[in-house]
């Protein structure tokens, strides 16, 4: 049997604050998650987000200490045109979510920018130019 990468896993220090960033990009988690240890949404083709709470991963490894900064994981979504980048990029701004690249036209023929989820990670906004 072959293995498929089909979990991309995220360690949070605030569950609300991430179910929101992530809500307000389209992931649907179930009413009630924010009370939970531990989430997971469905992200389409058998993929799923989860994420847990710092405590939750202390739970098993208790010597677990968050490491400071950017860069732990990268996640990207498509928002179908560059207008629906910058869209979503002012309404991610405007709720108050950090801000790591604003928009541009990339050398590679997107429109491309970067936010910050509430623990830092980076989530690239992105669509073909026309």
């Amino acid at each position: 049997m072959g293995i498929r990468l089909n979990v991309i896993g995220i360690v949070v220090a605030d569950l609300g604050a991430s179910l929101a960033f992530y809500r307000r990009l389209g992931v649907e988690f179930a009413e009630g998650a924010e009370t939970a240890p531990h989430v997971d949404a469905e992200l389409g083709g058998g993929v799923k987000l989860m994420l847990d709470t710092e405590e939750t991963v202390r739970s098993f490894r208790p010597d677990w200490v968050a490491v400071p900064g950017a860069g732990r994981i990268g996640l990207a979504c498509d928002c179908g045109d560059p207008g629906g980048v910058d869209a979503k990029f002012s309404e991610l701004v405007e709720a108050g979510y950090r801000v790591e690249l604003k928009p541009f036209d990339a050398f590679w023929g997107q429109r491309y920018a970067t936010v910050l989820d509430p623990d830092g990670h980076g989530v690239d906004l992105y669509a073909a130019s026309v």
